[in-house]
């Protein structure tokens, strides 16, 4: 029998600047499911939820909440809390279009989801380049900018590279690569790469964490750890307009673009016209240890 999802309050009002409900979420995730659940398969999950709408609060919610549908799979892991000490979590699996609503049900408006899949919890499936552009109107275009620089880079390494707005602020490059490689290698490796980017591109690419001493796109290395997540691809983001983090052809990604540009419905437009460009991200990776070999050759 198949598990059926209420939605309760499908006209509260999410979005309160755009008139965006629960139902019109709902109804979004369940026409996006057949592209968004591949990326979120067998990935432990971490629940973002909005009970008041983008306006409020959120909280992040690891362990599985009582009530939960028995028929959504859940994975144990320990988790290291920042306050220290560790704990045992039941992440969700959100791998049926049905556990993908029950979380728009429980208000998570965006999906995230580890790096790596439950069966090799150490093995990433990719690496993350994660740009995040400075406060200042000409911040995108410069992100633009330098995501097209961390393609060229991987193109040099022979590494393919695919790139999709964030939905928020800024632009996300993921490398597919074949789980062979821990968090550690991944990270060394996107932490080299950003830092030979920032030798070549003083002023534009920077690795520095603290905003105040901060010139250009910061290239986020950090994102690549264990039990990481960012915003899946598809996912609708908390923001005014509820943009969506949207797949591009990289000869799409010019200097006009902006990440409010890809609404909801854009973004189901777009998987009927063009299918899941991130697909390959899921169905080509490389090989890891090769490919950091050579970028150490490159290192000045």
């Amino acid at each position: 029998m198949t598990p059926e999802v209420k939605l309760s309050s499908p006209d509260r009002v999410l979005f309160p600047d755009d008139g965006i409900t629960k139902g019109d979420l709902f109804a979004y995730y369940e026409a996006v499911a057949p592209a968004i659940l591949p990326h979120l398969r067998d990935r432990p999950f971490t629940m973002k939820r909005y009970r008041e709408g983008i306006r409020g609060q959120a909280f992040f919610q690891k362990q599985a909440p009582k009530g939960m549908p028995s028929w959504i799979q859940t994975r144990r892991f320990e988790t290291h809390p920042r306050e220290g000490g560790s704990r045992l979590v039941d992440f969700p699996l959100v791998n049926s279009t049905e556990a993908l609503l029950w979380m728009v049900q429980m208000h998570c408006i965006d999906m995230n989801a580890w790096y790596s899949r439950f069966d090799k919890p150490g093995r990433p499936d990719y690496v993350v380049f994660d740009l995040d552009p400075p406060d200042d109107p000409g911040g995108f275009a410069l992100a633009i900018e330098v995501a097209h620089l961390i393609r060229g880079l991987l193109d040099e390494l022979e590494l393919p590279g695919y790139v999709k707005t964030s939905g928020a602020d800024g632009i996300h490059v993921l490398a597919p690569i074949q789980r062979r490689a821990g968090f550690d290698d991944t990270y060394a490796f996107a932490e080299a790469a950003s830092r030979l980017l920032e030798q070549r591109h003083p002023g534009l690419v920077t690795t520095e964490w603290l905003k105040k001493k901060r010139s250009g796109v910061l290239v986020d290395h950090r994102q690549n750890g264990w039990g990481k997540t960012i915003a899946s691809v598809y996912s609708v983001r908390p923001k005014p307009g509820a943009p969506v983090s949207t797949p591009l052809r990289w000869e799409e990604l010019t200097p006009d673009v902006r990440p409010r540009d890809f609404t909801m419905a854009v973004a189901l437009e777009r998987v009927e016209r063009h299918g899941d460009l991130f697909a390959p991200v899921l169905d080509d990776p490389r090989p890891l240890a090769a490919t950091a070999k050579k970028l150490a050759r490159l290192a000045p």
